[in-house]
């Protein structure tokens, strides 16, 4: 399997000199496990990190993120079709308006240094419009954010209110480890390089599983030899926007959801 992988980056590797390939990791969940959180802060490069609110680790992991000069997000729990535990912080869909918008400046207050929000969870408020329109108005207010759909359902249109409200946003392409295997996390990465070589910049999410921890701590330090460069979520953003901001807009077809949703 090690060969098959090493293949698939190797073969990745062709790199234009006008515009080299971009790739943001985003790494979610963290919060709620010192240790997981501690281990994926250590890892090497412009990853983003992904704190979930109101968690015993949420303020300690956001500080030292922005310390080591890392991006962070506040990873907002969203209700669930299957009804899954939110945890602390969660929006969902009896809510009303206010409470809708206390709960999201209650949870970013919660995550000191959040340069944007994605969902954690989500697959039933990020079908609805209304939801989405409060929420998307809310971060706007605040000012500043950005916002990421990380797609857990492929009826989501929490990518396209963000963009009617001129919120600087993108999807997740890949999903890293819905499968939490080194192989499976192996393939999702060499996934992950081959959609950044085909459209100039990819999005993978990921969380501080051991396996996943192991593989970026074996790939991160190789992006240069696999032809592409890490980046924080903001800067992809940026770029992709810059490059070919019709695309952008017009090219919202769904992503696979996770098998986590």
């Amino acid at each position: 399997m090690h060969r098959v992988f090493t293949a698939l980056l190797l073969a990745c590797a062709v790199v234009t000199a006008q515009a080299q390939p971009l790739i943001s990791i985003i790494i979610d969940d963290i919060g709620d496990r010192y240790d997981y959180g501690r281990r994926a802060l250590e890892l090497p490069g412009a990853l983003t990190y992904s704190i979930l609110p109101h968690t015993p680790y949420a303020g300690h992991f956001a500080q030292l993120a922005h310390r080591q000069g890392r991006e962070v997000m506040l990873h907002l729990p969203m209700q669930a079709e299957a009804g899954n535990r939110l945890g602390p912080g969660g929006v969902t869909l009896d809510m009303g308006e206010q409470a809708f918008r206390t709960t999201v400046r209650a949870a970013l207050a919660a995550v000191p240094h959040a340069r944007g929000i994605n969902n954690h969870m989500g697959s039933l408020l990020t079908r609805h419009p209304g939801h989405m329109d409060w929420l998307m108005s809310e971060m706007n207010a605040q000012g500043g954010l950005f916002f990421v759909d990380s797609v857990t359902t492929v009826r989501t249109v929490a990518a396209h209110v963000a963009l009617e409200h001129g919120l600087p946003s993108t999807r997740r392409d890949v999903f890293l480890d819905s499968a939490t295997d080194t192989d499976s996390i192996r393939r999702q990465f060499a996934r992950l390089l081959a959609v950044a070589h085909q459209h100039g910049s990819a999005l993978a999410i990921g969380h501080p599983y051991p396996g996943t921890l192991q593989v970026l701590a074996e790939v991160l330090p190789q992006l240069d030899m696999y032809g592409v460069r890490l980046v924080p979520v903001s800067k992809l953003i940026t770029t992709r926007q810059e490059r070919s901001p019709q695309l952008w807009r017009a090219s919202w077809s769904p992503s696979p959801p996770a098998a986590k949703n």
